[in-house]
């Protein structure tokens, strides 16, 4: 048996907050629409920190990941140096 807790977005605060959004983005869509457009490339701007902010939610903590996260990163940091070494002799065979 699994206690997984479940997304703000599925308990019904959170069903009322998707109609609250659902509603004034509506009205402000129907109503201000000349001010919308004007102001499109600033609030897209200004969803990409609130996106990384919520959707970053289901990682879990960033720090502390422990021996293993830093075996990886060090096996990653070989595979890159490979990678570029193998990307440098392909270019000179090319070139001579």
């Amino acid at each position: 048996m699994t206690s997984q807790k479940s997304s703000f977005w599925f308990t019904p605060k959170g069903f009322a907050a998707l109609g609250l959004i659902a509603a004034a983005s509506y009205f402000l869509l129907m109503e201000h629409s000349q001010h919308v457009w004007q102001y499109l490339p600033f609030l897209i701007l200004l969803a990409c920190p609130f996106m990384h902010i919520f959707m970053h939610g289901g990682h879990g903590s960033h720090g502390g990941h422990g021996s293993h996260g830093h075996d990886e990163e060090e096996s990653d940091q070989d595979a890159y140096q490979r990678g570029l070494e193998d990307g440098r002799k392909k270019s000179d065979n090319h070139h001579h």
